[in-house]
């Protein structure tokens, strides 16, 4: 990645579509779209400095989420400009906990909000809030929960605090992978949020993975934050056939 993407922390394609990756960083309200063997990026600025950890794109629309759970949502048609004109700032739509994932069902016109940590607070699940999108409103639509003992279990451990950084749903089996940088560990769960399986994440390879999605042809993206030895990167794994 570009330097302005060491700190890459999510990444998103439009409509599947692989030619053209859209990134954020979390440390500017800048929205980053570019070829992903470009050298260098584009970007329009749709806020301020800021904790930004992940981005989608439904109906045409860029939702970016804030550590907080605040969203800015903007159209995609404004990209190319310097300055997003009309951001829209949707506030305490999620109660009060650090998030760190967000992603988008275009089929069913819903997001889904992730939960990274709950603050003063000793629950034993990661949480996860849908909404269905529909001109621009959010109309909360269930929660799902990710229980740390069942992923415990999977993956050998006697204990596990699970703290995930994003999520992403894969085209081909409807199946959610949700991705985490703390624990690196990839979970596998159906389409209801009911865990299927568990992979780790170890090696040389993620540094500090942060971002996930899948393109048209379901191959699978995972976004790294840089390191001491290595710049931000995104790894593509391609689809067996």
């Amino acid at each position: 990645m570009p330097q302005n993407l060491f700190e890459i922390s999510g990444i998103v394609f439009h409509n599947g579509d692989p030619k053209e990756v859209f990134a954020i960083q979390d440390e500017d309200g800048d929205l980053f779209h570019l070829g992903l063997s470009d050298k260098k990026s584009k970007f329009t600025k749709f806020g301020g400095k800021g904790d930004y950890e992940d981005v989608t794109i439904i109906n045409d629309q860029i939702i970016v989420l804030k550590s907080n759970g605040e969203l800015h949502t903007f159209p995609i048609s404004e990209i190319n400009t310097p300055v997003v004109k009309n951001v829209i700032r949707t506030k305490d739509l999620v109660p009060k906990a650090e998030y760190e994932g967000l992603a988008a069902d275009e089929k069913t016109g819903m997001i889904y909000i992730l939960t990274k940590e709950v603050k003063k607070d000793k629950k034993d699940q990661t949480d996860i809030f849908a909404f269905k999108f529909d001109n621009g409103k959010f109309t909360p639509n269930g929660t799902f929960s990710l229980p740390y003992k069942e992923i415990a279990d999977l993956t050998g451990e006697s204990k596990m605090k699970f703290r995930p950084s994003a999520l992403a749903k894969n085209p081909s089996t409807g199946e959610w992978y949700v991705l985490s940088s703390v624990n690196k560990l990839l979970v596998i769960t159906d389409a209801d949020f009911k865990i299927k399986a568990t992979y780790p994440l170890k090696g040389s390879f993620f540094n500090q993975p942060e971002g996930i999605a899948f393109d048209r042809d379901h191959n699978l993206y995972i976004s790294n934050e840089g390191g001491v030895l290595s710049a931000g990167n995104i790894l593509m794994f391609k689809l067996k056939k």
